[in-house]
């Protein structure tokens, strides 16, 4: 959860419920997937240790069916749609600390939307904003979690994966997702 940048049609506009944004998560094809097996494996005796394998059911658990456990199966209408490729061609950032809304408006390239993002101030992390190297750095990478904790000096996640010397290889401390 943080900041996420997604690619969208150029003509993109994000739903609305009269003046609120609608919050839509990503990737529906995956969530969905992920769902409908923990279901089946849940019908088994079975649930996800979280770890990529399966513990049984405890007996707290019994009589419940999957959807009492983890909620109602994802919602297609809850979710960004699903456009084919060919017509992404520009990008958006997001909040992910909810389902997700934009931040931005739709541009037309990475270099775009770091500008805008730097020059009109926006959410890093609360408060927080991010300079247009640390922007570009984070849209390369495509998300960033909403803070850390690095060298005891709480930063937003944008600045910490904006940095030159982030690598997802690297262990970074007392990340706050």
């Amino acid at each position: 959860m943080g900041r996420e940048v997604r690619r969208v049609p150029a003509n993109w506009e994000h739903p609305r419920d009269g003046v609120h944004l609608i919050p839509l998560h990503d990737g529906y094809k995956t969530r969905i997937a992920e769902w409908d097996l923990e279901n089946t494996k849940w019908k088994e005796g079975l649930r996800s240790d979280w770890k990529g394998g399966w513990q049984p059911i405890g007996d707290h658990y019994r009589g419940m069916n999957y959807a009492g456990y983890a909620g109602r199966r994802p919602r297609k209408k809850d979710y960004m749609p699903d456009w084919p490729t060919e017509e992404r061609t520009h990008y958006q950032m997001y909040e992910t600390c909810t389902e997700g809304t934009p931040i931005s408006p739709v541009m037309e390239s990475p270099e775009q939307l770091a500008r805008w993002l730097a020059d009109n101030g926006a959410s890093a992390f609360g408060g927080q904003t991010a300079s247009y190297e640390q922007w570009l750095g984070m849209i390369g990478e495509g998300s960033a979690p909403s803070a850390a904790l690095v060298g005891g000096i709480m930063q937003s996640g944008v600045a910490m994966v904006g940095d030159p010397a982030y690598t997802r290889d690297h262990v970074w401390p007392d990340v706050i997702e």
